[in-house]
């Protein structure tokens, strides 16, 4: 795992602390060929420079995005802005369901949209996967 990811779960209070290992080391275990990084002041993970997960902490709760996650067609993600992203929010590990995280990193490898050129394409996502 990246030290800068380590280095932001560690500066969390330990609940949330626990909740981003948790969603890091199932990151890296079900999706070991993407690049994890800490991009845009938190942990997001890549496949060939396109963002596909991510998490961070937020006022009261520590969010799982997923950047294509709207096209995953999964009930337990909710819509998150204006393009593809979905999430989910977490206030302690025991809430993240393993089994459907890792059924998202699954859908992440297969169902990508392309966020790495939408400068670009001045804000138009082409499907890649």
């Amino acid at each position: 795992m990246h030290p800068d990811i380590l280095d932001y779960n560690q500066r969390q209070e330990p609940s949330d602390q626990a909740i981003c290992d948790l969603l890091a080391e199932t990151i890296e275990r079900h999706l070991p060929e993407a690049e994890g990084k800490v991009w845009h002041a938190h942990p997001v993970w890549f496949l060939d420079d396109n963002p596909i997960v991510g998490y961070k902490k937020l006022k009261h709760c520590v969010r799982l995005l997923f950047w294509s996650g709207q096209s995953f067609e999964e009930e337990s993600l909710q819509k998150e802005g204006s393009f593809k992203a979905a999430e989910a929010r977490y206030t302690a590990a025991e809430q993240v369901n393993v089994e459907d995280l890792k059924r998202w990193l699954g859908k992440a490898r297969d169902i990508q949209w392309d966020y790495r050129n939408i400068v670009k394409r001045k804000g138009r996502l082409e499907r890649l996967k």
